[in-house]
C-alpha cells in the first residue's frame, strides 16, 4: 500500500485524530524503533527534541527557521529516520542497544506542515528524547503507550 494511501485510510479527518488512531498521542511514551515504523508506513514526519524548552514552547515551523541554517546534525533535534541511520552507521552495536535497553520517547505533538506551496500537506509529530542524566539503567523498563502525567 502506497504511503499516502496507508494515512488517508486511517480513521479520523484531522492529523491528530489519525495519529490517535495510531496511539500517537500527547503524554504518551513511544519506543524509538515504533515511532521509526510508523513515519515509513504512513508518511510521518517525527522530529526528535534534545531541549524540553523548545519543544513545548515553539511550533515545530518556528524551530525550522530558526535552525535552517544551522547543520542538520548540529540541530537540536533530528527526524527519527536520519537519527537512527545515524547511530546505526556509528554505533553497529545500536541496534542490539535498542533491543536491551528501549529508547523511549515523550509525544509532545502532532499536526501537518505545508512544506511547500501548493504541495500536499504532511503530518507530523514532535517528541521528547529522554536526558542520560535522567535514564536509571537499574529501573523497570517504562510502560509503553501508557499516557504520562503533564
Amino acid at each position: 500500500m502506497e504511503i499516502t494511501t496507508a494515512w488517508s485510510y486511517l480513521p479520523g479527518t484531522t492529523p491528530k485524530e489519525k495519529c490517535a488512531s495510531l496511539g500517537i498521542v500527547r503524554g504518551r511514551i513511544i519506543d524509538v524503533r515504533e515511532l521509526d515504523e510508523k513515519s515509513r508506513t504512513y508518511g510521518i514526519d517525527i522530529f526528535l527534541f534534545f531541549e524540553k524548552d523548545l519543544v513545548r514552547t515553539q511550533t515545530l515551523e518556528q524551530v525550522q527557521e530558526q535552525y535552517k541554517a544551522v547543520p542538520e546534525f548540529e540541530r537540536p533535534y533530528v527526524r527519527v529516520d536520519r537519527f537512527l541511520t545515524f547511530t546505526q552507521e556509528n554505533d553497529p552495536s545500536f541496534e542490539q542497544t535498542l533491543r536491551d535497553f528501549p529508547l523511549m520517547i515523550e509525544v509532545v505533538a502532532t499536526g501537518e506542515t505545508q512544506p511547500a506551496p501548493g504541495s500536499d500537506p504532511v503530518p507530523f509529530v514532535t517528541g521528547l528524547m529522554p536526558f542520560l542524566d535522567e535514564l536509571d539503567v537499574d529501573a523497570e523498563p517504562p510502560q509503553v503507550n501508557v499516557p504520562q502525567p503533564l
